[in-house]
């Protein structure tokens, strides 16, 4: 082994407990204790974890205003031989948090980078919200646009996001009976999961606004290919006969009970 390898140091990449602060694993406790630094996203909060358990650290900040200055800074401490230690406010560092900057430099530089499993909001909510979890993505802030908010919304996995519960309105103009769940304060002393249809939630929200960290779980979207074939295919050869779309989805749906919404949009996506 060079000289240059034998003190090279490396980066741990440390989840943290995303509400309550039993939630911490041991070897991130230990990984703490053993680093020449911790860079956090907030200096004090990150304290107060470390005094619960009596860890003396040397913190620095590392957010995302000061992300690729700081990264350059710890490369160099890493390189000297520093083991440097990651963590941000709650929860797993990069997943909707600072952290890549410093990976990606980490990576590039040819230093270790060791990511201890821990706390992840996402996951929790994903279980907690009885939705299928075998096929899920997660896509951070839900997008603001309405092409691409419609995109994420048509995902046919389940879909996990950070957002307000008031975005449940947009999804329930689209698909009113898709299944949602909204998973507030998840590990806190005041943690809710609401389940229910996307209109069901929408109207809830509308009148009781929710307070604190929120993840919302959207269900997959329906097959169309697989419940509305027979129907499509009968719209489709109404529209080419010289039907208007809308009102001949509309009767399709009268004769099958389907969705009228959901074999017209089936119909443009075709097209």
């Amino acid at each position: 082994m060079s000289t240059l390898a034998a003190r090279a140091g490396r980066l741990v990449v440390c989840p943290t407990p995303i509400g309550n602060l039993e939630d911490v694993t041991l070897r991130v406790l230990s990984a703490l204790r053993d680093a020449d630094l911790v860079a956090c996203e907030d200096t004090r909060r990150t304290r107060v974890l470390l005094d619960r358990y009596g860890v003396k650290a040397r913190l620095v900040s590392y957010h995302e205003h000061n992300e690729r200055e700081r990264a350059v800074e710890l490369v160099a401490r890493m390189r000297e031989g520093a083991v440097v230690a990651l963590v941000s406010d709650a929860g797993m560092p990069l997943v909707s948090d600072p952290g890549f900057v410093l990976v990606r430099a980490c990576v590039g530089a040819g230093l270790a980078v060791e990511v201890l499993p821990g706390a992840s909001a996402a996951v929790a909510a994903l279980v907690a919200s009885a939705l299928p979890a075998d096929r899920w993505r997660f896509v951070g802030f839900l997008p603001r646009k309405r092409a691409e908010l419609e995109r994420t919304f048509a995902s046919p996995e389940t879909v996990v996001a950070f957002e307000s519960p008031r975005r449940v309105a947009a999804l329930a103009s689209l698909d009113p009976e898709r299944a949602v769940a909204v998973c507030r304060e998840l590990t806190k002393a005041h943690e809710e999961i609401v389940r229910g249809t996307a209109a069901d939630l929408a109207a809830r929200y509308r009148e009781q606004a929710p307070r604190g960290e929120v993840a919302l779980v959207i269900g997959p979207a329906p097959d169309t290919e697989g419940e509305l074939g027979p129907a499509l295919a009968a719209l489709t050869r109404l529209v080419a006969a010289g039907a208007k779309p809308r009102p001949a989805a509309s009767v399709i749906a009268e004769l099958t009970g389907l969705s009228a919404n959901a074999l017209y949009r089936a119909l443009t996506d075709q097209r």
